[in-house]
């Protein structure tokens, strides 16, 4: 196991497949460890005692938790390879914003797609249309978030790129239709190797969030 790596993740987080990407871009040999979210492990409690989450790096037998902190500190430590985040001090602050904007928003407003009813689920809606069509706006005619090729915001995104069926699933949505130029840019992403190696298939994810509501007791 090169530099020590081990990673306490589970296949189906948008946030964990951050993670590998930016491992697998940077070259880093790592130990995957797969937790169940519903019976979590002692070494997770142990090193996320905060917010008891996936994903957790840990690098020479210290953690590093919150996916894009991990990313970011992968891009530190193994600074002599590529770079995930841009050079500039402006356009990496601006990285970070759109980052926190995913996160903030398609996130938390994308769960309900899936998990609320009713108003909850209207209102989950309608928010999460305004989110992508502000992030559609902000990618334009660019080949990529960063520019030329994939970087820090596009590593932050294309996790839930493999959610989009569970989301067209259970939102009544058309990515297609109300988004092609994410839907293309998604595609571009993953005939990146290293994010082709990351992140399913969306039709895998959609199964496994089926099964996941009925667990939760949400059909």
């Amino acid at each position: 196991m090169a530099d020590g790596v081990v990673l306490l993740d589970t296949w189906a987080s948008a946030f964990g497949m951050r993670v590998r990407i930016a491992l697998r871009e940077k070259g880093v040999e790592f130990e995957y460890r797969e937790e169940d979210l519903l019976n979590k492990s002692e070494l997770l409690l142990k090193t996320n005692p905060v917010h008891k989450k996936i994903p957790v790096l840990i690098h020479d037998g210290r953690a590093v938790c919150e996916s894009s902190v991990v990313v970011q500190y992968i891009d530190e430590v193994w600074s002599d390879r590529a770079p995930l985040m841009p050079t500039d001090p402006y356009q990496r602050a601006q990285a970070r914003f759109w980052v926190d904007y995913i996160d903030q928003k398609v996130s938390v407003v994308g769960r309900k797609l899936w998990t609320a009813k009713g108003e909850e689920h209207e209102t989950g809606k309608k928010n999460f249309i305004e989110a992508l069509k502000v992030l559609d706006g902000e990618l334009g005619e660019k080949k990529f978030f960063g520019g030329e090729r994939i970087g820090f915001v596009d590593i932050c995104l294309i996790g839930f790129y493999s959610w989009f069926s569970v989301y067209e699933k259970f939102g009544d949505l058309s990515f297609e239709a109300e988004f092609p130029k994410l839907i293309a840019w998604g595609k571009r992403c993953m005939e990146v190797e290293n994010v082709a190696k990351s992140v399913p298939e969306r039709e895998k994810v959609c199964a496994f969030a089926v099964e996941l509501r009925k667990k939760l007791g949400l059909e």
